[in-house]
């Protein structure tokens, strides 16, 4: 998690810290439908690279959005999913879609 000396005074620099990354806000809306594999999020997030995805994943459980549940089996299973933290994001995600809804349509 961010320390609290480090976040910024601002509270939206506050949540543009946390989930302003194109792809950290497309891994919340994969996730909101619920528990996610590695290979899920891949195949979803067109362009991403497995560096950058992890690095994604692992920014966002140290902030406490994001679990990483490993179900301890042989091959590997490991899912992601949203904490109650990162479920309280679900309203910012539907204001996106609807705003971006909303600008597709103005451009008709």
């Amino acid at each position: 998690m961010i320390k609290k000396e480090e976040m910024p005074l601002c509270d939206v620099a506050t949540t543009v810290q946390l989930i302003g990354s194109k792809w950290k806000t497309l891994i919340i809306r994969d996730l909101i439908t619920g528990p996610k594999r590695n290979a899920e999020l891949k195949r979803s997030l067109t362009g991403i690279s497995q560096k950058v995805l992890t690095e994604s994943l692992n920014s966002m459980i140290l902030d406490g959005i994001v679990e990483r549940i490993d179900f301890q089996k042989v091959p590997p299973h490991v899912e992601y999913q949203l904490t109650s933290l990162g479920e309280s994001l679900l309203p910012v995600i539907e204001s996106m879609r609807q705003w971006g809804q909303f600008y597709k349509q103005q451009l008709r």
